[in-house]
């Protein structure tokens, strides 16, 4: 986004990309269903930025929801939004969006520069790249070339500087986080990088996680911190992940951070009230197992009745009271995010004090940074590539407005 704001200004662009071809993240962020932003009301939008919301807004206000779409259309691709208020492309997918998009770049002149690896500055300030190819015998199918400091070391002279090196999740697809290091060397402390939007891990009994990891659990809610969400998760190996724990990540993950473990409750049956349930739960069973009663009486089944032993003892399972108040907020002890490289996005990264108000590091005049690497934070939905599309678009503007003042 920042060449493409800077190509329309008749400025020469030429982006560098460490992979073998570019957006690779962009594209897995559509594999599922492409995403791109929200149709809810700009307030309530900008909420969802919580603590860094005052930072992201003039970002949004300069690109907002509404710009990202006419821009999508502007390419040729129509948008709908979902029942669920977010927008999608035509078709769901990101690669159709990603060619015309490129064709576009390529067509303002724009220079694409694959498998080059930003090695930092050298003494003058020029920026130095590794385009060492990939080696054949490497495990993975499409590997970062090496950082290396051998013949294949570029030096590119340039007037301005967009960094857009994303977080440290995902870092097979090239935000490996490497850049930390390189700014630290230019004095720019980032915020330790943090899994967001990640999965969870909880200490199953080997029972479940052997019968149950990989079971989706469906029409259940989650509340932690006072905020409640219906949804859906998955149970894995290691613990639970999935769209109604992402959007409790963060507040889940700074509770783990200050004491060693988070409590989230779930909601096995959201659609009936606590009464309901304890009038069904009281029912005379007979002769019936209280497996079969519960399946009769409540539909529990499968994955959600083993849950309610996981966290009850077989005496505690025939208490009436306990069983019906452990259904509707079964306690669940979280004891550590997944690793970030397996989250779906960052949290931390170059705080917004260390910025101009054009997203010039201070400290390195004529250097601009956007997208993952700010330190923000937001929740699946549309709101991360929103904030990194505005960013972008503000880097772009920032440098064009560096690159005409006289030196």
């Amino acid at each position: 986004m920042a060449a493409e704001v800077l190509a329309r200004g008749g400025i020469s662009v030429d982006v560098y990309d460490a992979m073998p071809s570019v957006g690779r993240k962009f594209l897995m962020a559509g594999k599922g269903g492409m995403n791109i932003t929200h149709a809810e009301p700009f307030d309530l939008f900008l909420s969802r930025y919580g603590a860094r919301s005052r930072d992201i807004e003039p970002l949004l206000r300069a690109f907002p929801p509404a710009a990202l779409r006419e821009w999508i259309h502007g390419l040729g691709i129509e948008t709908f939004v979902g029942t669920s208020g977010r927008v999608f492309p035509a078709g769901m997918k990101a690669a159709p969006l990603l060619r015309a998009w490129l064709h576009r770049l390529r067509e303002l002149g724009v220079h694409f520069h694959v498998r080059h690896r930003w090695l930092g500055w050298d003494e003058q300030g020029s920026l130095r790249f590794d385009n060492e190819q990939s080696s054949s015998t490497s495990p993975h199918p499409n590997p970062l070339p090496p950082a290396g400091e051998g013949a294949n070391v570029k030096i590119i002279k340039t007037d301005a500087t967009v960094l857009a090196l994303g977080g440290g999740s995902w870092p097979q697809l090239g935000s490996d986080g490497a850049w930390v290091t390189l700014l630290a060397q230019r004095g720019i402390d980032a915020a330790p990088l943090r899994p967001a939007n990640c999965g969870f891990d909880v200490r199953w009994s080997a029972h479940l996680r052997e019968r149950f990891a990989g079971e989706p659990l469906k029409s259940v809610a989650a509340t932690f911190g006072g905020v409640h969400k219906q949804g859906e998760c998955v149970i894995t190996e290691h613990g639970i992940e999935g769209g109604l724990i992402y959007a409790h990540s963060a507040a889940l993950r700074d509770e783990i951070e200050r004491s060693g473990a988070a409590i989230l409750h779930l909601d096995l049956l959201p659609d009936l009230p606590a009464r309901r349930v304890q009038d069904e739960v009281a029912h005379p069973r007979g002769a019936r197992s209280l497996s079969s009663h519960l399946q009769s009486r409540l539909g529990l089944k499968g994955v959600k009745a083993n849950l309610l032993r996981e966290v009850l003892s077989a005496e505690q399972m025939h208490d009436p009271a306990l069983l019906a108040q452990t259904i509707k907020a079964l306690p669940l002890r979280l004891v550590a995010p997944r690793p970030l490289a397996e989250a779906i996005s960052t949290a931390g990264g170059i705080p917004f004090e260390a910025l101009d108000t054009q997203l010039m590091l201070q400290r390195v005049p004529g250097v601009f940074c956007a997208g993952e690497m700010l330190d923000w934070e937001a929740p699946t939905g549309g709101y991360l590539l929103s904030a990194c599309f505005a960013s972008g678009f503000a880097a772009g503007n920032g440098a064009a407005n560096w690159l005409k003042q006289p030196r």
